[in-house]
């Protein structure tokens, strides 16, 4: 899991009109390149697509699609680029757009998959990439000119160039895994309003544990990578706001690297959120540089209180005994925690749902994530899931950790489904969230509003679609 899934079911907040669509419906010419060899100057268009198609725009989403901020970073100057995220804003079909680059999550692929089908009946060039068109590229190419396979840096600047001289190829994929030393800076003035979070980084890529129902180290490599501390610094200083992100899978994942990196934040005094792990806790030098650094709230992957559970998902490292003792030491520091937990393991039957809660309540975990286990394409639930004809949908639209979408081994697909919108309800009563407002009074701006949007997701139970 990561702090992506956290904000990412901030997906559906208060609606609201489109109003602010001018302002976001910026485009932004640089100017051209002194070694630009004169080929064509190309009008980019960059989607973030929705899950499903709503009858409202949403206020706010979590945070922008980083790589797509990134992508028009790594595009050669003398271009134009525009952003678009459909959550927040409606797409210009009829614009006069020379290659389109559409990002897909397996949650937002048929999303992607729609867009991309409107803008090639117009007869646009469009670029699918991401984790679901990585996994499964053949079936991307079916909505597509042509699939970035794994990590873009080093095949935009290709597909760019290719585009210009009408020799787009059907993929575009690398041998290895890229540097992440000199990375230009994310594009951030391309975005407009409309994000609870705006202004993210990150510092990591990659992650050796390799958990069987995890993407993340599929389309990153085992392997941790790190920018330059000095490069994180840089761009983080030419950040106005107080409040950033770092959307990191583990930004603890190597502790030299960590205490190096917050040493030099603490001079910027910025407030900060990431995804760390549990034993972060157990170095006292580590977790008192994050919080001197700014760090408020981390985003943990308990994943389960069941020793079996994460030692199916080769999660082993992950100290249920102490627990409790690692929470502690992180309120002591003042650092809010989001716990996520997954329900629909081979080893759990209805009795989860209780368990947990208690646990959460007796930790005092300050958010709760509760998420459906979700076999998603490329992963080893996956493999294993198929094998064994356990999954009864395709829909990637559900692969959202909301939906069952498979047969778990010791309850019903109802049961888990009810027994995940449960927790939302419980955990995110009104008096609840009011007593861990009060016990996070520091963030109350932060808590609070984020509380809230919970208690409207329990309002809203998912169900489950078994056709």
């Amino acid at each position: 899991m990561s702090i992506v899934l956290f904000v990412g079911l901030l997906y559906y907040i208060i609606p609201f009109g489109t109003g602010i669509n001018s302002f976001l419906h910026r485009k932004v010419r640089r100017a051209p390149h002194e070694n630009y060899k004169g080929g064509l100057l190309l009008n980019i268009l960059l989607v973030a697509p929705e899950t499903k198609k709503h009858r409202k725009k949403p206020l706010f989403v979590p945070f922008p699609q980083a790589s797509l901020t990134l992508l028009a970073a790594l595009t050669p100057p003398g271009h134009t680029v525009q952003i678009v995220d459909e959550r927040i804003r409606e797409i210009d079909y009829d614009g006069p757009y020379d290659l389109v680059g559409i990002t897909a999550m397996t949650a937002t692929a048929f999303g992607a998959y729609a867009v991309a089908d409107e803008f090639r009946k117009r007869g646009k060039k469009v670029v699918l990439g991401g984790i679901h068109p990585t996994a499964i590229p053949d079936e991307a190419l079916r909505h597509a000119d042509s699939v970035v396979i794994g990590e873009a840096e080093g095949l935009w600047e290709k597909v760019i160039e290719d585009t210009e001289r009408g020799t787009l190829q059907p993929f575009y994929r690398r041998e290895d895994l890229p540097s992440l030393d000199g990375l230009p800076h994310s594009r951030l003035d391309l975005l407009g309003r409309g994000y609870l979070l705006k202004n993210v980084f990150q510092t990591t890529r990659g992650c050796p544990h390799g958990c069987g129902f995890c993407s993340v180290s599929v389309f990153n490599g085992r392997k941790y990578r790190h920018r330059p501390v000095e490069d994180v610094v840089a761009e983080v200083r030419e950040n106005r706001s107080r409040f950033v992100g770092f959307l990191d899978d583990n930004i603890v994942g190597n502790p030299h690297y960590a205490k190096e990196l917050f040493r030099a934040l603490i001079p910027l005094r910025k407030k900060w959120v990431s995804q760390g792990t549990v034993k972060m806790a157990q170095d006292e030098d580590l977790i008192d540089l994050a919080q001197k650094s700014g760090c408020i709230s981390l985003f943990v992957g308990f994943e389960s209180v069941n020793e079996k559970n994460l030692n199916e998902m080769h999660k082993s490292f992950n100290p249920v005994e102490k627990y409790r003792q690692l929470i502690g030491n992180f309120h002591r520091h003042r650092i809010m925690i989001v716990g996520s937990f997954v329900f629909g393991f081979d080893d759990d039957d209805p009795s989860v749902f209780p368990d947990t809660m208690k646990f959460i309540e007796e930790t005092k975990i300050d958010f709760g994530m509760f998420n459906i286990l979700t076999p998603l394409p490329g992963t080893e639930v996956f493999e294993k899931f198929k094998n064994e004809n356990r999954i009864f949908s395709y829909d990637w639209s559900h692969y959202d950790f909301t939906h069952v979408v498979y047969h778990p081994a010791k309850m019903t697909a109802e049961e888990l489904q009810r027994g995940n919108n449960e927790m939302y309800r419980k955990f995110y009563t009104m008096p609840n969230i009011l007593k861990r407002t009060l016990r996070n009074w520091r963030y109350t701006g932060y808590y609070f509003p984020s509380s809230l949007y919970y208690n409207w997701v329990s309002r809203h139970p998912h169900s489950i679609d078994e056709k």
